[in-house]
């Protein structure tokens, strides 16, 4: 079983190079493509012809530098398992030339989750002219209460323990190009876990059996620096197609920054797009892994690795968040995606993902947990190549809907 997950998560790192397909003026434009004879259309269209809204004229000589994407929506939160109501609003625009920069985007997705959970997360994705910095950031304040079911991957759905906490999250990054599309840089990643509580006649240490990071009403603060690498080929992250994608990132937390704990850990992530065809409407095929492990004793539980808390929070479609935590987490995912309509207004996916965390005591991969689902994509904003996405995800106990602005990955 090790040397098969050894030899998959291998084969994630070496991606072939594959040609990408063209298509439609405008999200060709976004992602860095050549286009087809195919207008693009998005809801914004849609809405234009509905309630016949005549555009704004734009000169010859005026560029518009900023689209909006805004979705205000109540639904089922498919990470906790309850209803929630959320607006998620993305800013997508350029920084400099748009044939050598790739297109920024600052995301603000305030939240309300019926079963007491509230979240105010924002995060950015800057590039300056040309490509020569990215600055990376996420800023989220949480109340969050959640279940845990401890370490390893053998629990049974039932055997979980609720945790009520505030969190304060702050990671910033600054990249230099070192060459075309490869960068280097260093950050700083804050979390800050207040007013840890249980809910239950027993406490989160003894359920868990870990000492770092569980005692009742204590904070926990990891404070720390990172060393960042990234190679990334994308034109655009919102909706990314042609490229590759790899980031590295090393964060040593230590005292010194005012970490309650001495500790270090490891978090690999590679992506790659790979297109079908090369005319018509889009037919892609998208890969995902990650790896991420704590290499030091004294990682706070709720920093050990968890899925659907990587950097992100977009893994583990299929399954309720933090189902599965360890010393190291592994996860791959595999997703179809196709245009319906040649104008890019409709989509659909198809995906399928599996994870594992190590063992307590053995600290090895022995159980393998598979999901999958499907979902529908309307163009929202052909500009920025914003989708809203609606999928739906299943595992062996668990189902959930998720609604999101942009791909999951």
């Amino acid at each position: 079983m090790m040397g098969r997950a050894f030899a998959a998560f291998m084969f994630c790192l070496f991606p072939c190079i594959v040609l990408a397909q063209t298509y439609g003026t405008d999200t060709a434009k976004a992602n860095g493509l050549k286009s087809d004879t195919v207008a693009q259309k998005d809801l914004i269209d849609v809405a234009r012809s509905l309630f016949n809204i005549k555009p704004r004229k734009i000169s010859y000589t005026e560029k518009k530098k900023v689209y909006f994407s805004i979705l205000p929506i109540s639904s089922s939160d498919g990470r906790s398992g309850g209803k929630a109501l959320f607006t998620s609003t993305t800013a997508a625009f350029y920084l400099g030339d748009q044939e050598t920069t790739n297109l920024s985007s600052f995301t603000f997705t305030p939240y309300f989750n019926l079963k007491g959970r509230y979240g105010l997360p924002i995060r950015s994705n800057i590039w300056l002219n040309d490509n020569q910095w990215n600055i990376v950031g996420d800023t989220r304040l949480l109340v969050y209460p959640q279940y845990t079911w401890g370490l390893g991957g053998a629990q049974a759905e039932d055997d979980r323990f609720l945790v009520n906490y505030r969190y304060l999250r702050f990671y910033q990054t600054v990249l230099k190009k070192i060459k075309p599309y490869f960068y280097a840089g260093i950050g700083y990643n804050l979390d800050y876990y207040m007013d840890i509580e249980d809910d239950g006649p027993n406490n989160l240490r003894s359920f868990t059996n870990y000492n770092y990071g569980t005692a009742t009403g204590q904070d926990v603060l990891a404070s720390g620096a990172t060393v960042n690498l990234l190679y990334d080929t994308r034109k655009n992250s919102i909706n990314p197609l042609p490229g590759a994608y790899a980031n590295v990132v090393y964060r040593v937390n230590t005292r010194v920054l005012g970490s309650h704990n001495n500790w270090q850990s490891l978090y690999i992530d590679v992506r790659k797009y790979v297109s079908l065809s090369n005319s018509g409407p889009k037919s892609v095929l998208a890969f995902w892994s990650y790896y991420w492990t704590s290499l030091t004793p004294g990682t706070p539980y709720l920093n050990l690795p968890s899925l659907g808390w990587e950097p992100y929070q977009r893994s583990g479609r299929g399954f309720v968040q933090n189902r599965y935590r360890g010393q190291r987490l592994a996860y791959f995912e595999t997703e179809y995606r196709r245009d319906i309509t040649r104008n890019g207004l409709l989509g659909f996916v198809l995906f399928a993902n599996v994870n594992s965390v190590t063992q307590a005591n053995s600290h090895n991969f022995v159980y393998w947990h598979p999901a999958g689902g499907s979902g529908l994509r309307f163009k929202f904003n052909k500009k920025s190549g914003t989708n809203i996405s609606l999928d739906y995800g299943a595992s062996k106990n668990y189902s959930a809907i998720y609604l999101n602005l942009g791909e999951t990955f």
